[in-house]
Parts: C-alpha cells; sequence; structure tokens
C-alpha cells in the first residue's frame, strides 16, 4: 500500500510531462490538489486541439484551391510540350528537305570549299615556319579563322575570303625570291632585347649584323641562333649584312633552317677534344711537349747545318760549329801519325753526335706511346658504355654516346700525335744523321790526306 502513492506520482509527472506546453505554475501538496490540476490540464489541452482542427478546416479549401491550380498548370506544360513536340519533328523534316536542296545546289562548289579549306590549313603551317613572317606578321591569323570557318557547314567561304586567300598565296611565293633588309626587334644570344636592321634571304634565312637568325612562331619574335655556324660561314652572313646592292656570296640553307640547326648542333674541335675526357688531354699534352721539343731540334740543327755548310766552304777550320771541331784535331795534332789521328778524330765525333741525336729519342717514344694512350682511353670509354648498358638498357642511345665519344675521341687524339711525331722523329734522325755524315767524309778526307802526306818522304828516299 505504501507504493501505490508513489506510483500515482510518477504516472502523474508523466502526463505532466506530456502536457509541457500547459505546465502547472503552482505545485501540488496533496493527491486532490494534483487530481484537480490534471482535470484542469486536460480541459485545457482539448480547447487547444479544437482550435487547431478549426484552423486545419478553415485552410482546407485553401489547399483544395492550390491543388486545382497545379493540375491547370501540368494539363498546359502537358498541352505545351507536345505541341513543341509537333513543331519540333516539322522543323526536322523541313530542315531534311532545305539540306538536300542545298547539297544538290552547290554540288562540286561543296568540294572547291573543301579544297580551299585544306589549302588554308596547309598555308597556315607554312607560315608557321616561314621566315617571311617575320617581316609580314598576323598573316597566320586570317588564315586560321579561315579554316575554322570553313570547317562549319553551314558557313559558305565568299568571294573576299577567296581573294584574300589567293592574294596570301602569291605574296608569299613573290617574297620568297626577294633579298629586303627591313628593322625589328630581335633577341641577343645572351637574352637581351635590341632594335637592328634584319636582312632576309627570301624565305630561307634571316641574317642580322653577321649573326644568323631563327624565327619563333610561338611568340612572333626573331633571336640570335644560341650557337652559330663556323666562321666560314659568319663571313658571308656579315658581307651580306654590310652590302649594299652588291652581289656577295652567302651560304643559303634552302630548307628554311633544318640543315642550320643540324650544323650548329655539330660540336666543333674544342667541344670534341673535351669529349676525350682526362685521356685526351693527357694525349694533348704529350704532344705538345714533343712539338716543342721537334721545334728546338729543328732550330738547332738548322743552325748547326747552316754552320757546317760554310765550314766545308772554307780552308779555316772554326770552333763554332761541329766539323770546325773535328777539323782542329788535325791542327794541334800535325806530328800524329794516321793510327793516332783516326782514333782522336773518332773521338772528337763522338763528342758531337750527342749533342746532334739529343731529345731524337724522347720524340719516338712519344710516336710510339701516344697511340697507347688512345688505346687506353678507348677502353675506358668502352667500359663507360657498358656500365650505362647496364644500369640503363639501351632504349636511348644517348645515354652510351658518352662513353663511345670518349672511346673514338681518345683513338683520333692519340693518332693525330703519333702520325706526325713519327714523320718528325724521321726527318730530324735524317738531318742529324746527313751532319754526323758529313763528319766522317771529312775526317776520313783528314786521314786520307795525312797518310798521302807521311808517304812523300819515303817515295822520295827511294827515289834518291
Amino acid at each position: 500500500m505504501k507504493k501505490l502513492p508513489l506510483l500515482i506520482s510518477a504516472i502523474t509527472l508523466s502526463a505532466v510531462s506530456v502536457f509541457s506546453g500547459n505546465a502547472i505554475a503552482q505545485q501540488a501538496t496533496s493527491l486532490d490538489d494534483l487530481l484537480s490540476q490534471l482535470a484542469q490540464g486536460k480541459i485545457a489541452q482539448s480547447k487547444q486541439n479544437l482550435d487547431r482542427e478549426a484552423e486545419f478546416n478553415t485552410k482546407k479549401s485553401q489547399q483544395i484551391q492550390l491543388l486545382n491550380q497545379a493540375r491547370q498548370q501540368r494539363d498546359q506544360a502537358i498541352n505545351l510540350s507536345a505541341q513543341l513536340e509537333k513543331n519540333f519533328q516539322d522543323n526536322d523534316v523541313t530542315l531534311g528537305n532545305n539540306t538536300d536542296a542545298l547539297n544538290k545546289r552547290m554540288g562540286e562548289l561543296k568540294e572547291l570549299f573543301g579544297v580551299l579549306q585544306q589549302v588554308a590549313g596547309d598555308t597556315r603551317s607554312k607560315f608557321q615556319t616561314s621566315v617571311i613572317s617575320a617581316q609580314i606578321p598576323g598573316r597566320g591569323q586570317f588564315l586560321d579563322e579561315f579554316a575554322q570557318s570553313m570547317g562549319s557547314s553551314s558557313k559558305l567561304a565568299s568571294i573576299e575570303e577567296i581573294e584574300r586567300l589567293w592574294f596570301e598565296l602569291q605574296r608569299e611565293m613573290t617574297q620568297s625570291g626577294k633579298v629586303h633588309k627591313f628593322s625589328r626587334e630581335i633577341v641577343l644570344a645572351n637574352g637581351e632585347k635590341s632594335q637592328a636592321d634584319v636582312v632576309r634571304v627570301g624565305g630561307f634565312n634571316l641574317v642580322s649584323q653577321g649573326k644568323y637568325l631563327e624565327y619563333i612562331d610561338e611568340t612572333g619574335s626573331v633571336a640570335q641562333l644560341m650557337r652559330q655556324p663556323s666562321n666560314r660561314y659568319l663571313s658571308s652572313a656579315d658581307a651580306l649584312t654590310s652590302s649594299t646592292d652588291q652581289v656577295v656570296p652567302f651560304a643559303l640553307d634552302p630548307t628554311g633552317g633544318s640543315i642550320l640547326g643540324l650544323l650548329v648542333q655539330a660540336p666543333d674541335l674544342q667541344e670534341r677534344v673535351e669529349q676525350g675526357g682526362a685521356v685526351g688531354y693527357v694525349i694533348l699534352a704529350i704532344g705538345l711537349i714533343g712539338l716543342l721539343i721537334a721545334i728546338e731540334r729543328f732550330i738547332t740543327l738548322f743552325f748547326i747545318g747552316s754552320k757546317v755548310n760554310r765550314q766545308l766552304k772554307s780552308e779555316q777550320a772554326s770552333n763554332d760549329n761541329p766539323l770546325g771541331r773535328v777539323m782542329l784535331v788535325q791542327d794541334k795534332n800535325p806530328l800524329d801519325n794516321v793510327e793516332t789521328l783516326e782514333l782522336k778524330l773518332s773521338e772528337s765525333i763522338l763528342k758531337e753526335v750527342p749533342v746532334l741525336t739529343t731529345r731524337l729519342t724522347f720524340i719516338k717514344i712519344i710516336s710510339v706511346v701516344a697511340p697507347l694512350i688512345g688505346l687506353l682511353g678507348t677502353v675506358t670509354g668502352m667500359i663507360n658504355t657498358f656500365q650505362a648498358i647496364t644500369l640503363f638498357g639501351t632504349g636511348d642511345p644517348k645515354l652510351m654516346a658518352g662513353g663511345i665519344s670518349q672511346a673514338l675521341v681518345t683513338t683520333v687524339l692519340g693518332l693525330v700525335v703519333a702520325i706526325p711525331m713519327v714523320f718528325i722523329s724521321t726527318l730530324l734522325n735524317t738531318r742529324s744523321r746527313g751532319i754526323i755524315n758529313i763528319l766522317q767524309q771529312q775526317s776520313a778526307g783528314i786521314l786520307a790526306e795525312r797518310s798521302e802526306n807521311s808517304e812523300k818522304p819515303l817515295t822520295s828516299k827511294q827515289g834518291a
């Protein structure tokens, strides 16, 4: 029985929470007060529900009216859609009939417009690489618009557009046979811009200030080539730039720049030497040393040979040349017999031989060692090539080009050094041997003269 009041209180609190909109301001002090308050709340809630029902009934007629309006709009849209669909079908049939009639009336004219579109596209591609556009800009814009308009089946070319296309083709052909000088802004190799006189040679090349130029269609600019061809081509460009109505020789690229582009990509002498790497520089250093020694030997032997030739023409022995020093041996030993004099002459000649043949052996060694060093560079380059193949495969030949270039360049450098050294060594040996032979011949003549003089007294005594 004690739990009954607690249960009733719980039910009462639940009911009060449901009807929170009409919460009771005062707190119940007994069960009778609580029952009275619940009865009042129920009555208030019933009145609120009646008010809501009345409001709903009032708006019900409005909702019905809105529904009827929406149905009318739907019916009108359905009727309009059906009418538009019928019009579309009728227009589609009419358009097909008109298109067929247009195609029949155009006949071969449609093929002509197709050819005009193709010619406009080809001409635009030609103008992109033509150096004439450097002097006459803006030609490509008309051709782009013309080709795009011709791509539409509803747009036909007018007489003015056809004549403009004809004019552009004729102007390109006419300007291709002229050499014209004009002034415009060019981009130098260092990136700076400068206003300069540009000479256009037909539709082939542009030159300015003795340098070859290129036309860049994307930016509409004219720039100097980053790398220029060799001096013999630049000299002709300089002559053309500075000439005034004279006929001058000029290195012309008939491809409009393709051959010139390949020509400037070819490495020059310095770049080829750099491809040889450290081995190539060693070969050149050895060759330079051999060349300096050869020059010194040539000069020395030339002066010695000149002095020996002068001594041959003189009876008075001089101490400034090998032959004179050999002849002085006879004067210093007038009483020696032939055998003793022969030994002293041989000794004098042997003293002169090292002066005449010094460092010639080193030149011969260079002629032998240079190809061997070149072979070393060849082996090193091939090792680098095979390493590149191992790492990256054979898909890209540029990865192997460095090693192959080193292999070939070092071989060439070795042969370039060795072959002249062989000729130089032979020539120097021949010249030195020639001087030595003169010394030996004169020595033999001195001995013969001494022997003849020593036999004269004996002959005179036997005659007596």
